[in-house]
């Protein structure tokens, strides 16, 4: 009897050791609900997407399509942008609408080509969810409202920063370069690439907007901030990208019309043999870099330095 009471009792412990293990933690924060609302389908019209249908976090909270695929297949017409380190962003979007993070959550949610959802009806859904009323009430002290919940998703992209990259290490001494990495950094930052002009800070942004060369009003023929602006100085004209984690936010460019790394520095090396006829784009891509094979295999190994694995696995 004593052996049998001492099994159920080893028996017990065990199922509450395994259930503590594989339960998730309450939410009990902003940032956490953000998380649940991210990976929940429910914000989508027809319940088939979500948030991280479209921002993997295995690759680097990025898409691997060219456009993603919204609610009833639909595309995308531009290329996912990841969603890490947009803390310090002052605009989101790669034709920089939206202002603020609370304000680009709610977009995609209402796109007719994404989620397909209004707002209305997606704060309407959640009230009519008794544990999103009860996490809203809990966190917020208040029911859901199209104010906290862009609240609740900027507050869990805030937390998606990245700093635990082989380049941070370098920058703390604590490891050093290979070879080919170092001739890359030095070749990033140097006067024949101007790579820093614009991806420069700690995010490697300048969080400006510039023309390419990706745009000729014909075979490319998306506007970008000009049809934001309606500037005539801004036609052609996206955000420049962070390179954080680049190695893993294939394909490349607001179009998604480069596959690999590789392309985008041969692209950059040479904008003229890949369209003839740009229109606007930056002084700085004017002459063709004339960099040799090395220099840009060099400049692909510093690009694969920045890239931060913590969250690759994230859901």
């Amino acid at each position: 009897m004593k052996k049998t009471a001492g099994c159920i009792f080893l028996l017990s412990t065990l199922i509450i050791a395994v259930s503590a293990f594989i339960t998730p933690p309450p939410i009990t924060t902003k940032a956490a609900l953000g998380k649940k609302l991210f990976n929940d389908k429910i914000l989508s019209k027809d319940h088939s997407i979500s948030c991280a249908s479209c921002h993997l976090p295995e690759y680097g909270f990025s898409d691997t399509l060219a456009f993603s695929k919204g609610i009833e297949g639909s595309a995308t017409t531009r290329n996912t942008p990841s969603v890490l380190n947009m803390k310090n962003r002052p605009y989101f979007f790669w034709d920089g609408r939206a202002a603020s993070l609370e304000e680009q959550a709610l977009m995609p949610i209402a796109h007719p080509d994404e989620m397909g959802l209004p707002i209305k009806e997606a704060v309407a859904r959640l009230n009519a969810n008794k544990e999103y009323r009860q996490l809203f009430l809990r966190i917020f002290k208040a029911l859901p409202n199209s104010r906290n919940l862009g609240a609740a998703f900027a507050a869990f992209e805030r937390t998606l920063e990245t700093d635990s990259s082989r380049f941070d290490a370098y920058i703390d001494d604590l490891i050093a370069f290979t070879d080919a990495e170092e001739r890359g950094r030095k070749l990033f930052i140097s006067e024949k690439t101007k790579c820093f002009d614009c991806h420069r800070g700690p995010d490697f942004t300048d969080d400006q907007f510039k023309n390419i060369g990706l745009f000729d009003g014909y075979a490319l023929n998306d506007s970008g901030r000009y049809l934001i602006t309606r500037k005539k100085e801004d036609l052609g004209k996206f955000k420049t990208p962070g390179l954080r984690n680049i190695a893993l936010t294939a394909p490349y460019m607001h179009n998604g019309m480069f596959q690999t790394l590789e392309e985008v520095v041969e692209y950059y090396n040479n904008p003229g043999a890949f369209v003839l006829n740009p229109i606007n784009i930056d002084s700085t891509l004017a002459e063709p870099l004339s960099l040799s094979k090395q220099e840009k295999a060099d400049l692909v190994a510093f690009l694969k330095t920045l890239t931060d694995k913590r969250f690759l696995k994230q859901r």
